[in-house]
């Protein structure tokens, strides 16, 4: 006779409920560990598709930028957005001059036309008018020095900055133009090609200004349908932030 036949029936009862309780928490156990695996799974899926959206992001964006950029050609076209969420896009100001500004306000040549003399702001007011358009630029990577959406909105209220910051986290269209300092400096006339292409003056001092102003330079000449004699300089500045 075998124990389980001398237990008496509520004690093969209990037996079998303990059991069955046995089974359902080896179970629970099971189930617990697949709900795990699919969560991690799930986590990984989640990390891929947004590796493969920046991805697809960087490939649109790079879609939207055309050509390099040489003095007397085409000016590389863009679209970026802005640290108040307006898009630019480059062709769309075609019939204007527009000056591009490579921009990091935690720079110390960027802080000596920003902060301790407000020259990028005064040249700005000396040249701004309805054929004139501004855009300042970082296309610093995110982590890096002077980046990101947060640090450029306060940056833009701090230096009193009355035009637009544009966003190029990507660097492609900083590459594109082929900007190596904060402030570059590059100026496209009315049809879209690039006129200058250098330094915001002749001082490449952290701290003293310059003599002469090249952008207003440039624009004047550009007002004036003049030929510019001087387009192209040497930028001086901090490195641009790029990812790499």
């Amino acid at each position: 006779m075998n124990r389980r036949s001398m237990l008496s029936p509520s004690g093969r009862l209990a037996l079998s409920l303990c059991a069955t309780s046995l089974f359902a928490l080896g179970l629970g156990s099971l189930d617990a560990q697949a709900d795990g695996m699919q969560h991690a799974a799930g986590m990984k899926d989640k990390a891929q598709h947004a590796a493969m959206d920046a991805k697809d992001a960087a490939h649109a964006m790079a879609d939207h930028v055309t050509g390099t950029a040489e003095v007397g050609k085409q000016a590389p076209e863009f679209v970026l957005t802005d640290t108040d969420g307006h898009v630019h896009k480059l062709s769309d100001y075609k019939g204007k001059v527009v000056v591009l500004e490579w921009f990091n306000p935690d720079c110390p040549f960027v802080k000596k036309h920003h902060m301790n003399n407000k020259s990028m702001s005064k040249a700005y007011e000396s040249v701004k008018g309805d054929d004139v358009v501004w855009l300042a630029i970082n296309s610093g990577a995110a982590g890096k020095q002077g980046a990101g959406l947060d640090r450029n909105k306060q940056a833009r209220n701090d230096y009193g900055i009355a035009y637009p910051v544009l966003l190029d986290s990507s660097g492609i269209v900083g590459h594109a133009y082929g900007a190596k300092n904060t402030p570059h400096m590059f100026v496209i006339d009315k049809a879209g090609k690039l006129a200058y292409v250098g330094a915001i003056d002749d001082n490449p001092s952290p701290d003293v200004l310059g003599e002469v102003n090249y952008v207003i330079q440039t624009v004047g000449h550009l007002r004036k349908g003049e030929s510019v004699t001087m387009n192209q300089t040497k930028p001086y500045g901090c490195s641009v932030k790029y990812a790499s």
